[in-house]
């Protein structure tokens, strides 16, 4: 899987990103006719008597500016008199406050009233929503004032409403939540596929965006009304509880692309700054959970405009791994370049006093799509990369380690490598340990040169002809150490000392002279290790040189069959 270029990357992450924007647009102009808006608001403080200010016409605005948050209660009017069918619940964006009054006022002035504390609040099944039970409203009733205590958000205000039943109630609903309880599904995959990603390769971004993937997942339940649908907790609730996935969410991402951009394809001071960035985010999403009045009425701005840097240092990683050329980087692009315009949406109407605020809800809902389908595949071409790497390096490493355990000049294996391997050899039954030395190697390379006496080594290796149930080893020099398993295995050896000067007459012809080997052989025990039996063969070695050379001398315990062949005497 390849792209062409960052233009063609960018161009299809620009077409998908517009189809989102132009499906949310229309989704969030759907909304129900039967919807009953305010139309002017006032505001004054906690000990103000409701029903007064509801008549005294002066403190009502009804056109200019939209409602602020300075004073400690903000109360909405909604004109009822023409509405059909008659409301029965107030809903409002979710965000902490610390109580709702709702007057239903008549025509001829009488008002019904409920009081109903922040902890007491309904979360709707629209998700994101909060509704409250309205007192009784008949034909008679003109207004309806809801008076909202120390709101810390705008969208509480602006989003706030009057409608005949939950928003999420009816076949519409039931539908938008079917396509998230889908999309949470969609959610569930990237863990399947990161358990199995991780088991073979075990990289630290396949965590992180398993963390992101649960994140996004745990977003959508507490931010829709999937939440009501299964367990219905209190509004407040899942108001906190917002805060804390938010700030998990904008973590993981960060976490996730801080070990998911190649390590060469990213500045290392904008690496570094990734982890400090993603521990901003987790505080203040604690912070603000924990804490949702401590600043009103600017908390909710400061909170939003507070995830400004992370948004930065993200951009400017991501442009940073694209100009170095990073493939991880392409992916992740398109994959977040969704969520990237929703962190804008809320960042600018968050901050901007003048403008609506926005969540951008649906949008974010589809780059969910966007994210799993593109860091997905980015993930597994990743991982089949890296893979591909690993086990080339791991051919390498074993191309070397053959090499550095090789006798160059005949091919057989080193001391090295007989340290290294002798444990499983003798746990494969190789049971005798023989030591071979030339004689007189010392005289061949003092009167023919080292290039002759190279070529009889090469001679004495292709003589010891290493099998199956014997292995040859060069220590150095002219010393040679054979491993023999099965019966007789001293005879073999015995073979192949004998068989030497025959191989090094017909491989080196020049040399003119027989060249004969002396051989030490020993028993292998559990408990030694390599240099024990080497040490013992050794010896029986120098005993066979000092018996006159070209013999062996065994210390292998004496078979009746065998005992004939020990008391042969080879002569020279």
């Amino acid at each position: 899987m390849s792209f062409l270029g960052f233009r063609e990357t960018f161009l299809a992450a620009f077409l998908l990103v517009a189809v989102l924007g132009y499906v949310s647009i229309g989704a969030a102009d759907g909304g129900a006719g039967q919807d009953v808006r305010s139309s002017c608001w006032a505001s004054g403080d906690l000990t103000e008597d409701l029903a007064r200010v509801a008549r005294s016409a002066p403190r009502w605005s009804c056109a200019g500016a939209p409602p602020s948050l300075d004073a400690e209660r903000v109360m909405l009017r909604f004109d009822v008199a023409a509405a059909r069918p008659l409301p029965r619940y107030f809903l409002s964006r979710r965000s902490a406050l610390e109580g709702v009054h709702l007057l239903a006022v008549d025509r001829s002035g009488d008002v019904r009233r409920q009081d109903i504390a922040a902890a007491a609040l309904a979360s709707s099944m629209a998700g994101g929503y909060f509704k409250a039970p309205l007192p009784e409203v008949t034909p008679e009733t003109r207004w309806v004032i809801a008076a909202i205590d120390r709101p810390s958000h705008r969208m509480l205000l602006e989003r706030a409403y009057l409608a005949p039943a939950d928003a999420g109630d009816g076949i519409a609903g039931m539908r938008f939540l079917l396509i998230l309880a889908g999309l949470g599904g969609m959610l569930m995959m990237p863990l399947l596929f990161n358990a199995a990603f991780y088991r073979a390769l075990r990289e630290p971004f396949v965590l992180w965006h398993s963390a992101l993937a649960l994140s996004l997942l745990m977003t959508i339940f507490v931010s829709s009304g999937l939440s009501v649908l299964f367990f219905d907790p209190p509004a407040m609730t899942l108001n906190w509880m917002t805060a804390v996935v938010f700030g998990m969410t904008i973590a993981s991402g960060t976490m996730f692309t801080h070990s998911f951009i190649e390590p060469e394809a990213m500045s290392p001071r904008l690496r570094r700054l990734l982890p400090f960035c993603a521990a901003w985010a987790m505080l203040l999403g604690l912070f603000h959970a924990a804490f949702p009045l401590v600043a009103r009425p600017w908390q909710a701005s400061l909170y939003t405009a507070a995830f400004a840097p992370v948004l930065v240092v993200f951009v400017a990683a991501m442009a940073n791994a694209l100009n170095r050329g990073s493939r991880a980087a392409k992916f992740q692009v398109i994959g977040y370049l969704p969520m990237v315009v929703v962190a804008l949406i809320r960042l600018v109407t968050g901050v901007m006093p003048w403008s609506h605020s926005s969540d951008a809800m649906i949008l974010f809902y589809l780059g969910c799509v966007s994210e799993v389908l593109f860091t997905t595949l980015g993930m597994a071409d990743r991982l089949v990369t890296m893979k591909r790497e690993r086990d080339r390096a791991c051919v390498e490493i074993d191309m070397l380690e053959r090499l550095s355990e090789t006798d160059p000049l005949t091919g057989l294996l080193n001391r090295r490598a007989i340290e290294r391997q002798f444990e499983q050899l003798r746990a494969d039954g190789f049971t005798t340990l023989a030591v071979v030395d030339l004689d007189d190697f010392k005289t061949i390379n003092d009167e023919n040169g080292h290039a002759v006496g190279d070529a009889v080594l090469k001679a004495v290796a292709i003589a010891l002809q290493a099998g199956p149930d014997v292995r040859a080893f060069r220590l150095g020099g002219e010393e040679f150490v054979l491993l023999v398993r099965g019966p007789d295995a001293d005879m073999r050896a015995e073979l192949r000392r004998t068989a030497i000067p025959a191989a090094v007459a017909r491989g080196v012809p020049e040399l003119g002279r027989a060249v004969t080997a002396s051989m030490g052989v020993t028993s292998l025990t559990r408990e030694e290790g390599f240099t024990i039996p080497y040490d013992r063969a050794d010896q029986l070695l120098y005993a066979a040189k000092n018996a006159g050379k070209n013999r062996m001398r065994s210390a292998l315990a004496m078979a009746p069959k065998r005992s004939a062949f020990k008391r042969v005497t080879i002569a020279a």
